[in-house]
């Protein structure tokens, strides 16, 4: 494994909605180093969460990374309003689309981190040729589309296949789906150095445990057996 800096990146799907700006400064005084941006599509995957605005509406509460995950299909006429938005890392997923190699290009030439995400049936070889075109990989460890869901076990495997073929490059390798503090550990250890994580920050939605919640996901990651 590399030596790649843990970053936690809570998952704004998971906020109060109804106060959006009030739980984004929570989360980024709570200690976030990115925040997650699910775009959902409903094609793509069976739900349909925002686009462009509310993303660029976050932009201007922030000055944290915006890690947006477009999960929408087709994506390439999406990634220059995305960019132009305020996304700083902007994954798309392997499966998207026919073109991974063009769309990571696009990315690429608009100026951002180009990262690509993994669905938990898609192997580790399906990025094998584009690696060199990837800044973030994106380990789903559930089925995208709905946060709350049971995290699966096999990412584990896919996470140590993924930090092989990274070897010394400078990609960061990100895990998505049932992250919390109880598996944290597990998941770095194979090689995950950005945490996202939803419900295990947000859940109850009050800003007054974000930062425990967050601290505990880190000291998680971070720790060694005596």
């Amino acid at each position: 494994m590399a030596n790649r800096p843990i970053r936690i990146a809570p998952s704004i799907l998971s906020a109060d909605f109804a106060r959006l700006a009030e739980e984004t400064n929570a989360i980024d005084a709570a200690g976030a180093d990115y925040l997650h941006v699910d775009v959902m599509d409903g094609h793509f995957v069976p739900n349909i969460s925002f686009g462009v605005p509310v993303m660029k509406a976050l932009r201007g509460l922030t000055d944290k990374p915006l890690d947006v995950h477009l999960m929408i299909a087709p994506v390439d006429p999406y990634l220059e309003d995305f960019a132009k938005g305020g996304a700083d890392i902007i994954t798309v997923h392997a499966e998207a689309g026919p073109h991974l190699h063009r769309s990571l290009q696009a990315i690429r030439a608009l100026g951002k981190r180009a990262g690509v995400a993994l669905n938990p049936a898609t192997p580790v070889s399906a990025i094998q040729h584009v690696i060199d075109l990837v800044d973030q990989i994106l380990v789903m460890s559930v089925n995208p589309g709905f946060g709350g869901q049971s995290f699966i076990p096999e990412a584990l495997t896919k996470l140590r296949q993924a930090d092989a073929l990274i070897g010394n490059r400078p990609i960061d390798l990100e895990v998505d789906g049932g992250v919390d503090a109880d598996n944290a550990k597990a998941l770095a250890d194979a090689g995950a150095n950005v945490l996202v994580a939803g419900t295990a920050i947000f859940s109850g939605n009050d800003p007054k445990t974000y930062a425990a919640r967050i601290s505990a996901l880190r000291t998680a990651a971070t720790s060694t057996i005596a």
